[in-house]
This record gives C-alpha cells, sequence and structure tokens, in this order.
C-alpha cells in the first residue's frame, strides 16, 4: 500500500487538480494507493472542493477547525498512515504538496527507489528546470551546509518537499520520540527536520534529481527563500549540537620559539667549522 499524503491550507485553486492528477499516475502505474489529506482550517473553499473526491477517489480527509500548521499537519498525517499499515517493511508513504509545487509525474521513481531496497527517497529540485534561481541558491545553500561537519550520507536537499518513506522506518522514528513531536517547525525547517529524524532510521537514503519543469504558480509564495534557508539551516546547526559535531573552532598550537632577542643573537653568532678527520 502507498499512502499518498497532502496537507492542504487554502488551496482551493489546485488541490482538486492535484488529487485528479495522483488518480491518472497510479491507473498508469498500477499500484494500490490511498490519500490521506489534511485541510489546515482553509478559509478559501478547500472544503468544497475535497468533498466530492472522498465519494470518487479512496480518499480520508482529516479537517482542522483550528490551524495548525504545516508541519504539525505532515506529522498528523505520516502517524495515521503508520497506524494504518499492517505491513510497514513493504509499504510506504509519500508526501505532496497541494499547491503543484511537486509533481505527481515524479513519485512513481521515488516509489522504485523504495521498492529496490531505500527506506527513504527525496527529490533533488535544485536544478529542476524553471526553479527560480533565488530558490535555487537557498537550497544549494541548505545542502552545502547540510554536508559541512555532517556525515557523509547526509541528503543533498534536505528541504525537499516530495519524498517518500518506508513506514517501518517511521515507526521507529516515532517510536523513538513517543509523545514528543517530530516537527516543530513549518516550511522548511519541517521539512528538515522530518528528514534528519527519519534518516536517523533509514539504512539507505536516495536521491532523485527531479527534472520535470517546475509549475507556474497559482497563488503567491508563502515560504521566502532565504528565510526559509535561514530556519532550515538553525535546525542542522542544533542538530550538529545535539550530536556532539559542533564543537568551537580550536586555536592551532604554536611552535616554541624563543624569544626575538634570542633569535637574533643566534642569527649573528658565526657556525662552527667541523674539524675534518
Amino acid at each position: 500500500m502507498i499512502f499518498v499524503l497532502v496537507p492542504a491550507y487554502n488551496e482551493a485553486p489546485t488541490v482538486g487538480l492535484l488529487l485528479w492528477k495522483v488518480r491518472q499516475v497510479f491507473t498508469a502505474f498500477s499500484r494500490e494507493y490511498q490519500l490521506l489529506v489534511v485541510n489546515d482550517a482553509s478559509t478559501d473553499g478547500t472544503d468544497e472542493v475535497l468533498a466530492p473526491y472522498t465519494r470518487a477517489l479512496p480518499l480520508t480527509l482529516v479537517t482542522h477547525r483550528e490551524r495548525r500548521g504545516y508541519g504539525r499537519s505532515m506529522e498528523e498525517l505520516l502517524r495515521l498512515a503508520v497506524s494504518r499499515t499492517d505491513r510497514p517493511r513493504r509499504d510506504l508513504a509519500v508526501l505532496l504538496q497541494a499547491d503543484f509545487s511537486d509533481s505527481p509525474d515524479d513519485v512513481p521513481e521515488l516509489v522504485r527507489r523504495i521498492e529496490s531496497g531505500a527506506d527513504l527517497a527525496l527529490a533533488d529540485y535544485r536544478r529542476r528546470p524553471g526553479l527560480g534561481w533565488l530558490e535555487a541558491m537557498a537550497r544549494r545553500l541548505v545542502a552545502r551546509a547540510a554536508r559541512r561537519g555532517g556525515p557523509a550520507d547526509q541528503p543533498a536537499d534536505c528541504v525537499c518537499t516530495l519524498k517518500a518513506m518506508r513506514l517501518v522506518t517511521l515507526a521507529r522514528m516515532f517510536s523513538e520520540r513517543g509523545s514528543r513531536a517530530v516537527v516543530q517547525s513549518d516550511g522548511w525547517a519541517a521539512d528538515t527536520e522530518l528528514v534528519l529524524a527519519a534518516g536517523r532510521h533509514a539504512r539507505r537514503l536516495d536521491v532523485v534529481a527531479v527534472t520535470s519543469p517546475a509549475p507556474s504558480r497559482q497563488r503567491p509564495r508563502r515560504n521566502r527563500p532565504l528565510i526559509s534557508a535561514w530556519a532550515a539551516w538553525q535546525v542542522l546547526r542544533q542538530q550538529r549540537r545535539a550530536d556532539g559535531r559542533e564543537q568551537p573552532t580550536a586555536t592551532p598550537p604554536r611552535r616554541d620559539r624563543p624569544p626575538r632577542r634570542e633569535r637574533g643573537a643566534a642569527r649573528a653568532q658565526p657556525s662552527e667549522s667541523v674539524p675534518s678527520t
């Protein structure tokens, strides 16, 4: 079973089209799937758009009366998927954005990576065609920060919104955290928290470069790339501190040298010749 998770907030113009596109992809891909959608207290008619899809698709809709934010909505969907599976080693979850910034056409390749043995498969958007230069630069900055001082297998694009995860990996992550929230931020910082937490329990992590063009935006951007990159960097820094990988910069030791006066005197003295034998 593939659980397709869609957190939505004020996405009436795009969420219906996204769900129908997911249906088309899985019709051709021939995999069993379920849609789990959170309507996070939308005020633009998103609930009216979603209502008919609950009858036409294998869809479970969770509605919030008060907004909880992207991070909490995402974690709620992940926990719901884990609670529904009876084969966590085989089943997986895929996270998609409701604004169509993630293309359902990229989902099959991520699923294939999980089916071939990966526990976590991430979509790398840094060189995506049509991606704005500011967002591309912000993603590269975060990726560079993730690799600095981190393990060799640190994910290349840890702020990826499109990702596939084996449910047994998520179950281990939630078991380790207990009742404590895994994701406490929003935006890219939330995605970074999730990737770092799940990555600790993943035996194999695959990164897939996305080649589908970035779609035209149907609404103004909510994330500011540089601000979002800064928030993600703070998450990475906190993680390095928690793991003990970030240490104060040490001053390199200086070689013991004689005082300046003694060095000058030594240079002034003629060198002794070694008598020949």
